[in-house]
């Protein structure tokens, strides 16, 4: 499985983070929207967990990417 992590806030990012490398589950950070979108366009995710107040391109818009874009990513 593999999880991006869309999170704004470092700390939180982190421990999402290494609290799933710790279940041996793939995961990836993104901090910001842009970065969010730039991530989903090059892997495939099973999950995105997404802050909807993200800085750049809001959470909300992101969302709308992944479920016209990549409809078997979980959001």
């Amino acid at each position: 499985m593999r999880v991006l992590v869309a999170e704004d806030e470092v700390f939180m990012a982190e421990a999402l983070q290494a609290g799933l490398r710790h279940e041996a589950i793939a995961a990836d950070v993104a901090l910001d929207g842009d970065a969010a979108l730039e991530r989903i366009g090059v892997n495939d995710y099973d999950v995105v967990v997404l802050d909807r107040d993200l800085p750049g391109t809001h959470g909300d818009q992101v969302c709308a990417v992944i479920a016209r874009d990549h409809p078997g990513t979980r959001v």
